[in-house]
């Protein structure tokens, strides 16, 4: 609901603060007083048009600025999760135009666009009057309203489960499609690639292998003259390590006799015996075992020399050679069986349709139902607001396929229709108001008064299941008086059970009704002319009805008349 409004430096109001409660408020006031500017300002914050014809004379910048109460508007808080715009339970919305021309716009201090501004005027406020900011004009928001009314949210989440199904497999169906001709193209090449690699055959780890053979091989003179180097330095010499260590051992041990603290070292000189017996052997064994093999020499050289040539082609290391060649094995697999994978694909695409198209034909029976209710409701509440010989219809159509490309399209009795995220339905109120005339769309039938009074029924119709907590409605009695403006004042005061109602009346009958009585007036004061808006209380509230009875020229009867019109005595 709309709390606060702050309008400034716009037309003839210089500024005007107000605020605003729940339930039905009425705006009276002289012709050319200014009611429509509100309005106007109104409008230009839910995202219309903005203008520099706007800003009052002399002023360099209009404001105008709402407060709204979102606690527990879950699409409104949705917008602005959408939009990375922070969310909380009091909104403030702004508008700002200066004299250069230019606009800006802000939700809770943040700047946004005007089409985010006007997304977050269609969740808050439906203005209806001589506006295009009437949701109810908008066809494509005809379904919505017919399934708010209907109620049947299984059958729609049920229903966009499988639609949801359905397009991911068609649009994954449309990729393989897309990537067709790419993949043929790109056949050849990983043929040639895969045969190329797998003719090396590149191992993991091979190359650290075959570096570490290839040293050895390379350096095996070397390595037969040092080990039998130290292979002689340590058993065979004259003075080898050993027999030093022998005769070393020896002298310890007649040590040992005279002094028992050299036992120690004895022990450690006999382990010394044993180690350079230890590694003697082992010298001697690799000795042995040392290979003069010019032939696996070049064997190695070559492997590795092809690896390094693979390598500067595929990925600069032997790991990114390897994941290479998994990678164009899998592709070119999947070119091979492409054809296999998009029959797969079909069948199941096929299968989704089917699906889909059942759970979308559920769907249209419980619209067909529900719009035969809705037509009843809505003929009943224009003929109490005085469109008696009117008659309306919910036409529901669907639209078949037209050789052009859709995001889905599902199976639906002998054929195939397109489908989107709401069904298979397209769905567009009609009207006529006149005698002997056939209906015509929604948007094209009337204008003014009359188009307000049909949104009213409308709204009264929708009025528990729509979900747009502000209604305005501007110059609502246009052609009315007496018994329909009384029926229309009723409906509206019904409609504020379920939302905020703004309404700008000229007829006593409505606004009697009210809840909050604002009256708008036109001053004149250091040459200039200003528009304000002032609270109604009690007695002026009962002067205003009066007024609007009979005239300037407020009498007792008047009064009375007044007080039994708002029920009071």
């Amino acid at each position: 609901m709309l709390k606060t409004l702050l309008i400034k430096n716009y037309a003839l109001i210089e500024e005007i603060s107000v605020e605003f409660s729940r339930g039905l408020t009425i705006i009276t006031g002289e012709t050319g007083a200014g009611k429509s500017i509100l309005i106007d300002a109104l409008g230009l914050l839910l995202g219309e048009r903005a203008s520099t014809e706007m800003i009052r004379t002399g002023a360099e910048k209009a404001i105008v600025e709402g407060v709204f109460d979102v606690q527990g508007n879950d699409r409104m808080k949705e917008i602005l999760r959408n939009n990375e715009s922070d969310a909380s339970d009091d909104m403030v919305v702004r508008r700002e135009i200066n004299s250069k021309g230019q606009s800006r716009c802000f939700v809770n201090d943040s700047p946004v666009s005007v089409s985010l501004l006007k997304e977050i005027g269609d969740v808050l406020v439906d203005l209806h009057g001589q506006h295009e900011h009437q949701s109810l004009l908008r066809a494509e928001t005809h379904i919505d309203f017919l399934d708010d009314f209907g109620g049947y949210q299984k059958e729609i989440e049920e229903y966009r489960m499988s639609y949801r199904v359905l397009v991911d497999l068609t649009s994954k169906k449309r990729n393989l499609q897309d990537q067709e001709e790419q993949l043929k193209a790109k056949k050849q090449l990983f043929d040639f690639q895969i045969k190329e690699i797998d003719a090396i055959s590149p191992q993991a780890n091979e190359e650290e292998a075959l570096e570490a053979e290839l040293k050895i091989l390379e350096n095996s003179e070397k390595l037969n003259e040092l080990t039998s180097s130290v292979y002689h330095l340590l058993y065979e010499a004259e003075s080898s390590v050993r027999d030093a260590l022998v005769n070393a051992r020896k002298t310890l041990e007649q040590l040992s006799g005279i002094d028992a603290s050299f036992e120690n070292s004895v022990s450690e000189a006999k382990s010394a015996e044993v180690i350079v017996d230890e590694l003697s052997k082992f010298v001697q064994s690799y000795h042995s075992r040392i290979e003069f093999n010019p032939e696996r020499l070049e064997e190695i050289r070559e492997r590795l020399g092809a690896l390094s040539l693979l390598k500067k082609k595929y990925g600069g290391t032997l790991h990114a050679l390897i994941a290479y060649r998994a990678k164009i094995g899998e592709e070119f697999k999947f070119a091979e069986n492409f054809e296999s994978e998009i029959a797969k694909l079909e069948k199941e695409i096929a299968g989704a349709q089917s699906e889909t198209g059942k759970k979308a034909e559920t769907l249209t029976q419980k619209r067909k139902d529900f719009s035969k209710k809705l037509e009843k409701a809505i003929l009943e509440t224009l003929s109490e607001l005085g469109i008696a010989k009117a008659k309306f219809s919910a036409i529901i159509q669907q639209r078949p396929m037209d050789g052009a490309a859709h995001t889905a399209v599902v199976k639906s009795g002998n054929g195939f229709v397109e489908a989107t995220s709401k069904g298979i339905d397209h769905v567009e109120f009609f009207l006529s108001t006149n005698v002997g005339e056939d209906v015509k769309p929604l948007a094209k039938v009337a204008s003014g008064g009359e188009v307000s009074r049909i949104m009213l029924a409308l709204k009264g119709a929708l009025a528990a299941s729509d979900k747009t907590p502000l209604l305005i409605f501007d110059e609502i009695d246009t052609g009315v008086s007496g018994r329909i403006g009384q029926a229309v004042g009723l409906s509206l005061k019904k409609l504020s059970k379920h939302h905020q109602v703004i309404a700008i009346t000229h007829l006593p009958q409505i606004a009697g009704l009210a809840d909050t009585h604002f009256s708008v007036e036109k001053t004149e004061a250091n040459k200039k002319t200003s528009t304000r808006l002032r609270l109604l209380q009690n007695e002026e509230r009962i002067k205003e009805v009066a007024k609007l009875l009979s005239g300037e020229n407020i009498t007792e009867a008047g009064l009375k008349s007044a007080r039994e019109l708002m029920g009071i005595k």
